[in-house]
Parts: C-alpha cells; structure tokens; sequence
C-alpha cells in the first residue's frame, strides 16, 4: 500500500472460484442486541460490481450491519426486517467473503499462502490456488514478496495480502469492516488511491457487490459509487449519496453535512 502497484490495464479480470451476478438488497432492517436498539428500519441496494460505503459515527451499527449480512450474529441479536437479499452458496450459508479490521494474515503461512487460503476456502484445489494467487499478487503490486512471512511485511503490504486474500474467496459479496483503520494516515491515502484507480481493473473480482465500512469520509467518497449515512445509535438511514452524480467534492459536502 506504501508503493504503487504494477497493474496493467490490460490484464482481464481474475478468474475466481464461484459464480457473481448478485448483489445485496436490505430494506427496513431493524436489529437490537440485549434488548437495546443498535439498527432502526435501514435500507440500502448494491448492485452486483457496485460499491457502497457505510458511515456514521462510531457506536451506530456499521459493523452490526455487515454481520448481520454476513450471517454473523452474537448470541442476544435479534433481527427485524422485511427484506434482507445476500445470495447464497451452495451450502446455504451467505456468499460472502469478510476482511476485518486487522489483516489477519497466518504467521505460519508466507505471503503467497495467506493469499491462496482464500481459494482453498472456495474450493479450489492447492495447486489451482496458488496459482491464483500467484496472478491477484501481481495485480495487487506484491508479487515479489510472495515468499515473505507476515512479519516481514510493511502494514501496507500485509493489508493488500489480506484483501487479495478476500478477494481471491470468490464470494458475490464482499464485507470490508475498516480494512484500511489500523494504517498510518500517508499509508491509507495511499492504499485508497490505489484501489480507487485499480478497482475499474477488476481488482476486487468481476461482479462482486462490495459494503465497505469506515469512519473516513475522503476514503468513502474516493472508493464508493454511493455512500449511506447512519445517524447515532440506533442507526437510522440520513442520507444516501450518488458519488459519480455528485462529484467528490459535492459529495464529500453532503456526507459531512449529514453527519452533522
């Protein structure tokens, strides 16, 4: 993330374990946990290939919001809602494909290893993984550090493993929960303009419908093609922007407007 990736612009799109095509519908979604509200009647679309971005100020539900799509309920939840859309695998579970906060990364595993687990997971043979990930790597401009361990990593470098890692799950849906909160400032905005460039390349998989949560507001409008805003806790829907009807700027405006 520190370094700009060698990417070509003209390398198709990762062939990736699973089918796309469909992406996430929520609407009225009221959720509370130990009998207190956290989620109160929220709504949002995300086409298959589309991005939306999730803000509000901490303590609203963002994150509550991608658990519940992602089938990850804590013990005391109880969700309300009249629609609830995430495609399924074949085992019934949600096709969806999570990157937390922290990268995650296996220290027992080098670089090339943690990418490939990805696969693995999507039922893709070792070998056919590796070479996967071999591929997604290159396009996420970490190639040459394939036999690094984690530690052996910068923060950058370690947080585009894992979102390769992610991607490379081949799930419809992709949940990205603050994937970028634990780096330096410079190294964030350095990663938010990469994939902001790269992500038209297919970086984040064809057709993949993508709900990335953050408390930045630029890394929201640089990243996303709409952008819901939730109030404080219970979070209700204030605001939805269109990014590309806007503009960054004016979007960005109305985004920090919204949040009062």
């Amino acid at each position: 993330m520190t370094s700009s990736a060698d990417v070509r612009p003209d390398v198709e799109p990762v062939a990736l374990p699973g089918a796309r095509g469909s992406g996430v519908v929520v609407a009225g979604l009221t959720v509370s946990l130990g009998g207190r509200p956290v989620l109160d009647e929220v709504s949002l679309r995300v086409a298959p290939g589309g991005l939306t971005a999730v803000v509000g100020p901490s303590g609203c539900g963002k994150s509550t919001l991608l658990r519940v799509l992602g089938g990850l309920q804590v013990a005391g939840t109880v969700v309300v809602g009249s629609e609830v859309e995430v495609p399924l695998a074949q085992d019934g579970r949600p096709d969806v494909a999570w990157m937390p906060q922290g990268d995650s990364l296996l220290p027992w595993r080098r670089t090339l290893g943690n990418v490939a687990l990805g696969a693995q997971v999507g039922g893709a043979s070792r070998r056919d993984a590796a070479a996967a990930a071999r591929v997604l790597l290159g396009r996420f401009g970490v190639a040459e550090f394939e036999r690094s361990w984690p530690y052996e990593l910068s923060g950058g470098m370690r947080q585009r493993a894992a979102l390769a890692r992610t991607v490379l799950a081949g799930r419809r849906v992709l949940l990205l929960d603050e994937p970028f909160g634990a780096l330096d400032p410079l190294t964030r905005r350095d990663m938010n303009g990469w994939l902001a460039v790269h992500r038209a390349q297919g970086v984040l998989g064809e057709g993949a419908a993508v709900v990335l949560v953050t408390h930045d507001v630029d890394e929201a409008v640089a990243l996303a093609d709409h952008v819901v805003v939730l109030s404080s806790r219970p979070g209700r829907v204030v605001a939805r922007v269109e990014v590309g009807a806007l503009g960054r700027d004016a979007a960005r405006r109305v985004v920090l407007a919204s949040l009062g």
